[in-house]
């Protein structure tokens, strides 16, 4: 059986450990759920989760999510949950840190293939 570490989680700390954009980086898991930080800049692909609904909570700066029929403008301390199977595209114009949270193994791209598809499982 695991220690229990009693030690919080400092967000900015670990932002402060990476600088690629559009890379989840594992800060936490609860259940069968994983708490992502991610840098973002510029656009993302257009992509879509088939079996999980997508939390995204901005910590600092403003971002855009395009959907077919609209879009959603978050800045910081706002969040919003993309549903299950909607096609979205994130998008910031200045790097924007965003907190991620979403089911384990879930690929950031969803089912498309791009060059923005991330490592699964990095844990910073």
């Amino acid at each position: 059986m695991k220690k229990m570490k009693f030690k919080p989680i400092n967000f900015f700390e670990k932002l402060s450990k990476f600088e690629e954009h559009w890379s989840p980086k594992i800060i936490g898991e609860m259940n069968d759920y994983q708490l992502k930080l991610v840098k973002i800049q510029g656009h993302f692909t257009w992509h879509d989760h088939r079996d999980t609904d997508e939390v995204f909570i901005v910590l600092e700066g403003e971002m855009s999510i395009d959907f077919r029929d609209g879009r959603v403008d978050l800045s910081a301390n706002e969040m919003f949950i993309v549903p299950r199977g909607k096609e979205h595209k994130p998008h910031a114009e200045k790097e924007c840190r965003i907190l991620v949270i979403e089911p384990k193994g879930v690929v950031n791209t969803g089912d498309v293939e791009s060059e923005l598809t991330a490592r699964n499982d990095v844990w910073i």
